[in-house]
């Protein structure tokens, strides 16, 4: 499904078609494999010994970011699991350090080595699946048995292949495939949320 494949001249027609080609990399989010993911996640933030490390570069460094800070931060907020994540995306210095000193390929499979553990997840957002420093990363946790878990987009590249389990959004434009990354990054949250709390807890808090 690629967007645009035409000039537009209207922001509102340009807008009304962004729209339907949303709603299609929405509906393309397979309901099994989201399903085992969010089982997965919600069974690790329970455990409280594993944790969840998360990745990815440019805009997707920003979406690893948001999902160990709304994962952590909205799911400890009930009180009733604590769950452990750690954005490898957010240390600028050590990412730094790292491609400077050895190269930028190694900017997550090193920070890997350095605190993953047997049992932990990590979670790759890569919209083509393809830049080799989350291919590495993928290659490094599966070395340590760390699970898997890649969003992509575009062909799904090396990620869709490597990892084991895999949410894969069929679209061609970068905006969209980000956004439904987000989108099910909050719909993994957001229902685990409403599964561990009672009907009044739901009614009085924000979703």
């Amino acid at each position: 499904m690629k967007f645009p494949t035409k000039k537009y001249l209207s922001l509102n027609e340009f807008k009304n078609d962004y729209y339907v080609f949303l709603k299609r990399a929405f509906e393309s989010i397979n309901n099994k494999k989201l399903n085992k993911i969010t089982e997965l996640l919600h069974k690790t933030y329970k455990n409280k010994k594993n944790k969840i490390l998360v990745c990815g570069n440019g805009g997707s460094a920003s979406l690893a970011n948001h999902f160990a800070c709304d994962h952590q931060k909205i799911l400890y907020e009930t009180k009733k699991i604590k769950p452990y994540l750690n954005s490898l995306s957010s240390n600028i210095a050590l990412i730094t350090a790292i491609s400077n000193d050895i190269n930028y390929q190694n900017v997550f499979a090193d920070q890997i080595s350095q605190i993953g553990k047997k049992g932990d997840i990590l979670i790759t957002i890569s919209s083509s699946g393809s830049s080799k420093n989350i291919i590495k990363a993928i290659k490094t946790a599966k070395h340590m048995s760390i699970k898997t878990i890649s969003l992509t987009g575009f062909s799904g590249g090396q990620s869709k292949k490597l990892s084991d389990y895999n949410i894969h959004i069929h679209s061609y434009n970068y905006g969209i495939i980000e956004s439904m990354h987000h989108t099910a990054m909050n719909l993994i949250s957001q229902y685990i949320k409403n599964k561990i709390l009672n009907l009044n807890e739901i009614k009085k808090i924000k979703f």
